[in-house]
């Protein structure tokens, strides 16, 4: 975890955001020229990853993940696109958060139903927590901003998730991912609801 000039924490989806600036603002700016809007590019990366999800549940890892891994820099494209024109909004950060959910759970989802048809039921439960505990670092987050704290701390911020999940996907080793996420994501929730209260304790 890193902070930033004004001392705010910086998750790796920052870092990473940072790192990348350059790439993202190029591309960001080819496809503003073509004329595409920042939330068609939202709306793409959505339906690929719920046909990642499909792919997954119909038995394909490896095409999932793959296409998974393919749609996740539209996350960051989007938000970079909206930018570059000028145009970023509070509703296009609403919409942006919104579309991630389902895409988490679209995933989920496809994991899921491989399970259920390929598994055992203990690897729907381990499904099911590593849902909650990744659904949950976000809802803690916004709801702890929503109510003017910062949450922005914890061991698996958006991108550490993904990628433990895409590499575990792709190389065959879906359960570890989901253990790492199971245990690890609802800690990150822990975390910044343990953050929240510190900082409610100090007004």
């Amino acid at each position: 975890m890193s902070q930033s000039k004004n001392g705010e924490s910086q998750t790796f989806t920052d870092f990473l955001r940072r790192i990348f600036k350059g790439v993202l603002d190029s591309m960001g700016s080819f496809l503003n020229r073509l004329g595409i809007r920042p939330n068609v590019v939202t709306f793409i990366g959505l339906l690929g990853n719920i046909m990642a999800g499909a792919l997954m549940g119909m038995g394909h890892l490896f095409w999932g993940g793959l296409l998974m891994m393919i749609v996740v820099p539209l996350d960051a494209l989007d938000g970079t696109m909206a930018r570059l024109r000028g145009e970023s909004s509070e509703y296009g950060s609403f919409v942006d958060s919104v579309t991630d959910r389902y895409s988490e759970i679209a995933i989920f989802s496809g994991l899921l139903i491989y399970f259920i048809r390929f598994g055992f039921w203990q690897d729907i439960l381990l499904v099911f927590f590593a849902t909650i505990g990744s659904i949950l670092v976000s809802y803690v987050r916004a709801k702890a901003e929503a109510n003017g704290f910062s949450a922005k701390i914890g061991l698996l911020s958006r991108a550490e998730r993904y990628i433990i999940l895409v590499l575990g996907i792709i190389f065959g080793f879906p359960k570890i991912s989901l253990w790492i996420l199971a245990v690890l994501a609802n800690f990150t929730a822990l975390q910044r609801i343990w953050h929240v209260r510190k900082q409610a304790k100090n007004l």
